[in-house]
C-alpha cells in the first residue's frame, strides 16, 4: 500500500469517532437570523420530479459535478445563489470569489441557511454543508480563502440557481 493512501486511511480511522458526535451535534453557519427555519419533510421522488436528474444527484446523493461545468462559476453580477430545489437564498453575490477551482466559490454563506456536517468520502475529514431547509448536499467548506474570513464555500453549480439583483427572490418550492 502506497504511503500516502495508509496515512490518510489511518487519519480517517483515528476521526471516525469524532464523526458520529459532529452529525449528532451538527453545526449551523448561524449567529442570528430571522429565526429558525424549518426543515422540508418532503419525499425524494418529489424532488426528483422537479430537478434534472444531474441536480437531484448533486442535491439528494451527494454526488459532485465535474469542475468548470458551471456557468455559475463565471457569474459575476449582483445577486442571489439560491439552493436549486428549495429556492433558500444560500449566498450573496458580494462573497463570491475565483477559487480557480472550477466550482463557485464564496467566503460565507447566508447566516443560518446552511448547516455542516463531517464528511469521510475520501477517508480524511472534511466538512460539508446542506441547505438548513430542504438538505440538500450544496459542497464542502475548507479552510483556504481569502480574507475576511479565510474560508472557501466551495460549491455545486447544479445545487444552486442565480437570482439578479432587483428581480424578486422565487418563492419557497414544497413539492
Amino acid at each position: 500500500m502506497e504511503r500516502r493512501l495508509f496515512l490518510q486511511l489511518l487519519i480517517g480511522l483515528a476521526a471516525w469517532p469524532l464523526r458520529r458526535a459532529w452529525a449528532e451535534g451538527g453545526e449551523s453557519a448561524s449567529s442570528g437570523g430571522s429565526g429558525p427555519i424549518r426543515r422540508l419533510d418532503v419525499d425524494p421522488e418529489a424532488w426528483r420530479s422537479r430537478l434534472s436528474d444531474d441536480a437531484y444527484r448533486v442535491l439528494f446523493e451527494g454526488e459532485t459535478e465535474p469542475p468548470f461545468s458551471s456557468p455559475l462559476d463565471a457569474e459575476e453580477r449582483a445577486g442571489t445563489y439560491v439552493c436549486a430545489a428549495c429556492k433558500l437564498p444560500l449566498f450573496r453575490s458580494a462573497a463570491k470569489f475565483d477559487s480557480g477551482t472550477g466550482w463557485p466559490s464564496f467566503t460565507r454563506p447566508i447566516a443560518g441557511h446552511v448547516e455542516t456536517e463531517l464528511d469521510f468520502h475520501w477517508l480524511l475529514p472534511r466538512t460539508e454543508y446542506h441547505c438548513i431547509r430542504c438538505g440538500g448536499h450544496q459542497g464542502h467548506r475548507f479552510d483556504d480563502g481569502p480574507p475576511p474570513t479565510g474560508e472557501r464555500w466551495c460549491n455545486n453549480g447544479l445545487a444552486l440557481a442565480f437570482v439578479l439583483e432587483g428581480e424578486p427572490l422565487p418563492d419557497r418550492v414544497v413539492p
